[in-house]
């Protein structure tokens, strides 16, 4: 990392290098235009879950307490910042004594010639802290935003299993009444009748199962929600498409740079830098102006005597021998900045690596998508002919559960596969850096 040394001052940081390829494996062709996705107002197309994200921008619990962090640091740099003014008090001025006799209250003024960088130092390292907090909470806000969707989406599909589970019961309700009336007049045996009930009790149970994740999804997208009963209007179902555009990942250089967590570990890099200049001006002295405005008097005759004024210079100077104290505080500040270069290029190849895997994600189930839908048609035909088979006295019943058995695992796979396409979606979203989500 290159420096520019000039005088006693603290030298300017140059942004390491980003330690990752020029693009990724599965982004295609990518411009700077493509660099930061819209906001979240824009991708999600939802209405339902645009107010589910309303509700829970202003209600969770988790962001508020980010917000609180970020108040605190502004309130901690608003603290390091008042060090670069001027400290006025009520009482003698330091180096002003009155031995004998009374002394009036005089008004007083204190002031750090700020020569070598300790107190602007100071102020920057809690401006960079502050900004660190304010990246950190955006950072909170991204992963809730994607959390709720991904919750979201999670109901959807346990919407549509049980959906589906329940015609299957119905389904095979039906047909166990049907099997049983062709038992009575020997029709039908009691092995296809038993091997019916097996499938029916099989179908409930599954649809016990489905009934109480569908409970326990529902209270977590209400604590991620924040509160419960938020009047929602009519939303998509997972078929439908829930966003404008396909993400384009854009130059890795550019559109990582955009990620909360990679701009807080920036700041905090910087805070570790500036930190150094401050360590570094334990070498030289300390000078403070003081000066007193008001009146002193060395007996109640002159007690309300003309206004007296003081100044004085007040210097002190580092200690000649202290053990190697503040050379030992460089080091350690110089330490510091080199774990905070390690851990911003550690947040940048895992924001890279993010980005990649998701990239992966989306193209593979993509591909599973157009197997699963081959496979649901094929399915579909297979149950057509093997209930014509039945009708015509060609086959046992068995062979129509076994077709409706594997029609309803490829539905469920159906299902499945598109709250995955979404949340894919949704988490390259959440990798890229989601937009300016500053924008509230």
């Amino acid at each position: 990392m290159s420096m520019l040394v000039v005088g006693c001052s603290q030298t300017e940081l140059q942004r390491p290098a980003a330690p990752i390829p020029a693009k990724w494996a599965l982004a295609g062709e990518t411009s700077s235009f493509d660099a930061s996705p819209a906001h979240w107002r824009s991708f999600f197309t939802d209405p339902r879950l645009r107010t589910l994200l309303e509700a829970a921008l202003e209600n969770n619990r988790d962001l508020r307490i980010a917000a609180g962090r970020v108040q605190e640091a502004r309130a901690q740099y608003g603290v390091a910042r008042a060090d670069k003014m001027p400290t006025v008090s009520l009482g003698p001025a330091t180096g002003t004594a009155i031995t004998t006799g009374y002394n009036a209250p005089m008004l007083s003024a204190f002031y750090e010639l700020d020569f070598w960088g300790r107190v602007s130092g100071m102020t920057e390292a809690a401006r960079y802290s502050y900004l660190a907090t304010e990246e950190a909470r955006r950072a909170v806000q991204l992963t809730l935003i994607a959390d709720v969707a991904n919750a979201y989406y999670e109901i959807l599909q346990l919407d549509e299993l049980i959906a589906l589970l329940r015609a299957a019961v119905d389904l095979r309700e039906h047909s166990l009444e049907l099997v049983g009336r062709g038992r009575d007049i020997g029709a039908t045996n009691d092995n296809e009748y038993l091997q019916m009930s097996v499938a029916l009790e099989s179908s409930r149970s599954g649809l016990a199962v489905l009934r109480h994740q569908r409970v326990v999804a529902g209270n977590r997208l209400d604590f991620l929600v924040g509160k419960t009963g938020v009047a929602v209007p009519e939303g998509k179902a997972l078929e439908e498409p829930s966003f404008d555009r396909l993400l384009k990942p854009g130059v890795p250089s550019e559109v990582l740079l955009l990620r909360p967590d990679v701009m807080a570990s920036e700041q905090r890099l910087r805070a570790a830098h500036a930190n150094i200049g401050v360590a570094r001006a334990a070498f030289f002295p300390k000078i403070l102006i003081t000066a007193g405005f008001g009146t002193a008097a060395g007996g109640l005759n002159s007690l309300f005597a003309p206004d007296t004024t003081t100044l004085a210079p007040l210097v002190s100077l580092p200690a000649l021998w202290d053990g190697g104290r503040t050379s030992g505080g460089v080091a350690a500040a110089q330490a510091r900045e080199a774990i905070a270069v390690a851990e911003y290029e550690r947040t940048i190849q895992q924001a890279f690596r993010e980005v990649a895997d998701q990239l992966s994600s989306r193209d593979s189930i993509a591909k599973q998508l157009r197997a699963a839908l081959a496979n649901k048609a094929a399915q579909e035909r297979r149950l057509q002919i093997a209930q014509g088979r039945y009708d015509g006295g060609v086959t046992a019943y068995r062979e129509v559960i076994d077709s409706q058995q594997d029609l309803l695992v490829a539905q469920q796979s159906l299902i499945s596969l598109r709250r995955s396409q979404l949340e894919a979606e949704v988490q390259l979203y959440k990798a890229l850096g989601g937009g300016d989500s500053r924008v509230q």
